[in-house]
């Protein structure tokens, strides 16, 4: 039977030696200021955490070390904890132990798949692992074991909580709301890697139960750190003056873009077989229903791409230089936010009854993804914010997680607008269909080398790319989408505009 220990340091703001209370008498709230040693966490939430905020009437800062112990040889149940979302429910992706392999603590267990999101489960033991409570492809329950781990001498994990004073008028609701703000779930070698790297915990996303930060969070967020663009944590380096280059030869032929994933032909079914509908699908199930309830209208157009084209292969050079492939996708993403700064209202979401509408202030715009497990729409983060150099890292950071499986809740959450690459598969129009809540979708076609009267009645070559807008008919009028269409196209037709409003 485990045994739990807590201890509860109060460091005055002074930074003076720290003192350590003992009392073994339950917490009461509002009676008395000693601090306890024998609590649950029910009797965290349910009051004894407003007198550890408020001890003694003193603005202090308390670091509260939770120490749990158990018995060498003893068999505990790793269960599945809650994953956020309100996933209740998680297919078994991918184990990586077997019966009988020995695991320490953040040593990977199992990968998970919900309906929303790729989760690597890690172990909080150090033991031998006795039993597999499922196969791979089976549902597992929230709450309910996953393995069965033996424990290798006297197992001990410490966790460290940050709180802060709050004051005494302050209710119940607003003590929780705030400390759920303030803070930070970590063991303590998460801790030493965020002290040695200098990263501040609260800026680090965790996945653990109750978002605690578990040390592949914390590695994870070090290589987005390394591979993110240098101008969103410190000053850019001018970059060096473009040579003039030489038009893109005519006779030249450009290599078709690969596409998303390579077409892998599936063996035919030879008889009637029936499978649940799980996972990335699942979820697409779900998107449909609520997108067949939004009254939809199109609205199509052609873009001449043929400016873009040279501009994309006179950059072609730098862009190899500074370590990443530049397409076409950063400056139609770039273009989209753009023109949403215009037209603000097709970057909002609407509640289910369609009685409220809210403007979004950041552009999280969502790229479809054709992945091995089905179509995902992760999102870049504040596009217009960025710059074409730290869109296209983003886009190739998700894409490299999505042909991975490895998507997380945060690449997925949080999309105001979308955009479906349908053109790097094939074809040229499309009915896109919205993700609720938003408002609108576009779908891009292949770009293609058609011909075209200029101004001088000359017949010319043009790269052109066509474009299928669908549109939310309850809350975004014909007008609006053609307009914002519009500016849309101007920027990519004459992609140099891009500069004179670029942030």
């Amino acid at each position: 039977m485990s045994a739990v220990l807590k201890l509860v340091r109060l460091r005055p703001n002074n930074f003076a030696t720290p003192a350590f209370r003992i009392s073994k008498r339950p917490c009461t709230t509002g009676k008395g200021r000693r601090l306890c040693l024998l609590h649950t966490p029910a009797a965290l939430k349910n009051g004894c955490l407003r007198h550890h905020l408020n001890y003694g009437g003193m603005n202090q800062c308390k670091r509260a070390f939770h120490l749990s112990a158990a018995r060498s040889g003893e068999i505990v149940q790793f269960t599945l904890a809650d994953i956020g979302e309100g996933i209740k429910e998680v297919n078994i992706k991918e184990w990586f132990i077997n019966i009988g392999d020995e695991v320490a603590q953040f040593d990977s267990i199992c990968e998970v798949q919900s309906d929303k999101a790729s989760v690597t489960i890690t172990s909080r033991y150090d033991g031998v692992v006795r039993r597999l409570y499922y196969n791979i492809d089976d549902i597992a329950k929230v709450g309910a074991p996953l393995v069965d781990i033996e424990l290798l001498g006297d197992t001990e994990t410490e966790e460290q909580v940050d709180t802060f004073d709050v004051e005494d008028s302050k209710s119940e609701e607003q003590i929780h709301g705030k400390l759920q703000v303030m803070k930070s779930l970590a063991t303590p070698a998460v801790r030493r890697i965020s002290i040695e790297q200098k990263i501040p915990l609260s800026s680090v996303i965790g996945t653990g139960k109750d978002g605690r930060i578990l040390k592949e969070d914390m590695l994870r967020h070090i290589e987005n750190l390394t591979r993110a663009p240098p101008g969103m944590f410190q000053c850019i380096t001018p970059p060096e003056p473009l040579v003039e280059t030489a038009p893109l030869p005519a006779a030249k032929k450009r290599k078709p873009e690969p596409a998303v994933r390579p077409y892998i032909p599936q063996a035919s079914v030879q008889e009637d077989r029936v499978e649940p509908i799980r996972g990335i699908r699942k979820a697409m199930v779900k998107s449909m229903n609520a997108a067949h309830a939004i009254p939809h209208f199109g609205y199509y157009d052609d873009i001449d791409m043929s400016s873009l084209v040279q501009l994309r292969y006179d950059l072609k050079s730098t862009s190899k230089a500074r370590g990443f492939k530049l397409s076409f996708m950063p400056f139609i993403i770039k273009s989209t936010s753009l023109a949403l700064l215009e037209y603000p209202v097709l970057n909002a979401s609407v509640d289910s009854n369609c009685e409220n509408i809210t403007y979004k202030a950041s552009h999280n715009i969502g790229i479809a993804m054709d992945t091995p497990d089905g179509l995902i729409v992760p999102n870049i983060k504040n596009v217009q914010s960025l710059s074409l150099h730290q869109i296209a890292l983003e886009l190739n950071r998700l894409h490299e997680l999505g042909i991975n499986g490895k998507l997380g809740p945060s690449e997925l959450k949080g999309g105001t607008f979308s955009l479906s690459n349908i053109g790097s598969i094939g074809g040229t129009y499309a009915r896109p269909l919205i993700m609720p809540p938003e408002v609108a979708i576009g779908a891009l076609g292949k770009i293609s080398v058609r011909p075209k009267f200029n101004h001088e009645g000359e017949i010319v070559k043009a790269h052109t790319m066509q474009v299928s807008w669908s549109a939310d008919h309850r809350v975004i009028d014909g007008a609006t989408m053609a307009r914002f269409s519009n500016i849309w196209k101007s920027y990519l037709e004459k992609p140099g505009t891009m500069l004179l409003d670029t942030r």
